[in-house]
């Protein structure tokens, strides 16, 4: 029963990754579309003053380590640090791991749905913008030529769910951690997922936004998990309210008895009355 559940659980994953991974067949033939799209998120930014994606990634290629770094991020991070969580907490905490599966499909479905509604084409694409590829120019890189790229969705930008994703790795390992020391610190991870995928030229600031905001709407339809608090030490009890120490017992005695005395008889000699004179 344990092998059948597993398995089942083990193929509904599979069929999670796959329809992330196929995205793509609901742009085909909207590529124009995707790069006037691509055009308009840029200057909808510029408009609002976010900071610009190519003067951080400008900033860094000057690195190359540290290029090359968030590329590796990019390509061997996003996905098996997910499928590891997922392991880990079906494993150890299925009830944050149901919690989890089922936020990851919902949000993976609304963003499918945008990525049909609303195809976008990464920085990266974006000539005017003026960003590089950097996983082409310094791999390593997980995409091919779009144009003969069949096994992954490049114009589906908006939103992000390396992002998301990232989000809801970290919020299942706060609730794992609950009660710890530096638990928010997992909160580093979609934070570092962020900025990775703003300096490869493969998101817009937007499309964190965009993912945040479908994420929230997520958490109201999914219940949250009902985990179960810590065990607490007992709390020292003050000296003063501390019970009495009990005397020490008193050893026990064998007492010899003692034979009682007896009353002198009365002599009938001496108790001979005198004749009288």
């Amino acid at each position: 029963m344990a092998a059948r559940r597993a398995a089942r659980e083990l193929l509904l994953v599979a069929v999670l990754f796959l329809a992330y991974k196929m995205g793509r067949i609901l742009v085909e033939g909207h590529v124009e579309e995707a790069m006037r799209n691509a055009a308009s998120v840029w200057d909808f930014e510029r408009a609002l003053h976010l900071p610009s994606e190519e003067s951080l990634q400008s900033a860094l290629l000057s690195h190359t380590f540290w290029v090359r770094a968030a590329n590796c991020f990019y390509a061997y991070v996003h996905f098996p640090a997910t499928a590891i969580t997922l392991i880990w907490m079906y494993v150890k905490r299925p009830e944050i791991y149901l919690w989890m599966r089922r936020t990851l499909a919902t949000l993976t479905a609304f963003a499918l749905v945008v990525h049909a509604l609303y195809p976008l084409a990464p920085p990266r694409m974006l000539t005017s913008a003026g960003m590089a590829d950097t996983g082409r120019l310094f791999g390593p890189s997980v995409y091919g030529s779009p144009s003969t790229d069949t096994l992954s969705n490049q114009y589906a930008a908006m939103p992000s769910l390396h992002v998301g994703w990232a989000v809801v790795v970290a919020l299942a390992l706060v609730a794992a951690s609950a009660g710890r020391r530096g638990r928010w610190l997992w909160l580093a991870h979609p934070v570092l997922t962020l900025l990775v995928v703003v300096v490869t030229g493969n998101h817009y600031w937007v499309d964190a936004i965009a993912v945040t905001a479908l994420l929230a709407v997520v958490l109201t339809l999914v219940p949250r998990p009902v985990v179960a608090p810590p065990a607490l030490a007992p709390a020292p009890v003050p000296a003063a309210l501390e019970a009495p120490p009990l005397p020490a017992p008193v050893p026990a005695f064998h007492l010899r008895k003692v034979p009682a005395q007896r009353t002198a008889e009365p002599d009938s000699e001496s108790n001979t009355s005198l004749p009288s004179t």
